[in-house]
């Protein structure tokens, strides 16, 4: 009886360290999320990433100056940069390293020529780009007469006129005393205009 027992204890404490020493730690997310950063880690970024030329903008006549844009990584040589550029099926550039631009749509496509590691290669972009007319905003206030007459310019009704020996100015208003009768020397869009310029408001 005494053997069978110790037998049995002996066959109960294997088995506890058998099964204690068999525990398999579970998958947890933060070690899921781990592997993954890894794997997105190992993904090569492109050598060359040709960039999206912004929108332009010029005054009047003036043309804006288009340059390729891009980004690389330190171990990329750049050979060549350059645009090749269209206006609807008319050609107006072709392979520039500059181009300047009017008002206007175009089809613009960047190409980089390039070797990594010795390597040749060549990435292109095409992109559609505006070249666009700044509002225009008249900075004009006022207008000089010349002796030009009673009349102020359509969109000037404030009349500025310079009395006695030049030490007076004074600005008239429609509807004043002396409005009609006053022949301008300047004439101004607002009140605020003319008070800048150096007048003074009529009393009449």
């Amino acid at each position: 009886m005494k053997k069978f027992l110790g037998k049995a204890l002996a066959l109960g404490a294997a088995a506890a360290i058998a099964f204690g020493g068999a525990n398999i730690a579970p998958t947890t997310p933060a070690a899921a999320a781990t592997v993954s950063t890894a794997v997105v880690a190992a993904k090569k970024q492109a050598p060359v990433t040709i960039k999206t030329i912004g929108k332009k903008t010029v005054k009047g006549s003036a043309k804006a100056t288009i340059k390729p844009s891009y980004s690389k990584a330190k171990s990329v040589k750049v050979k060549s940069a350059v645009l090749t550029v269209k206006k609807g099926k008319k050609t107006v550039a072709k392979n520039k390293k500059s181009v300047k631009l009017g008002a206007g749509t175009y089809t613009v496509t960047t190409t980089v020529k390039y070797t990594v590691k010795g390597k040749k290669s060549t990435v292109s972009k095409k992109q559609t780009l505006k070249v666009v007319k700044a509002k225009s905003s008249s900075k004009k206030r006022s207008v000089k007469m010349n002796g030009q007459g009673y009349s102020c310019p359509k969109g000037y009704p404030v009349k500025g006129n310079r009395t006695g020996s030049n030490k007076e100015w004074k600005y008239h208003v429609p509807g004043g005393q002396y409005y009609s009768r006053t022949k301008p020397e300047e004439c101004f869009k607002t009140e605020r205009d003319a008070q800048k310029a150096g007048y003074r408001a009529s009393k009449r």
